[in-house]
């Protein structure tokens, strides 16, 4: 039986895309969020791997991404800290559906 990570990956994955702008917002060092939102994304990418197979975690990681892209016109229509908690919920919901669930 396979380990079950202390975090769930929907936790981490909601985490980086939030924690990702919270910081590049708060510090106004774009750079700093981008390295947030990738090591979130890449622990969260590792998990799914792990807990669902390879093209389920290519699928996630594609939604994450796409989920970060997607905030940005999104935020334009409902503001920035709404936008980033839809699109984190939506990622963290997807998550655990695919992955974290089985585990």
């Amino acid at each position: 039986m396979a380990k079950v990570p202390s975090v769930r990956s929907a936790v981490i994955a909601a985490s980086g895309l939030v924690g990702g702008y919270g910081v590049a917002r708060w510090t106004r060092k774009r750079q700093l969020g981008g390295v947030v939102l990738a090591a979130a994304g890449a622990t969260a990418a590792q998990q799914w791997r792990q807990q669902a197979g390879g093209k389920a975690a290519g699928a996630l990681t594609v939604a994450y991404v796409a989920a970060f892209a997607g905030s940005h016109p999104l935020a334009k229509k409902i503001g920035a800290w709404p936008a980033v908690f839809g699109v984190a919920a939506a990622v963290a919901l997807t998550s655990w559906a695919v992955a974290d669930r089985h585990a």
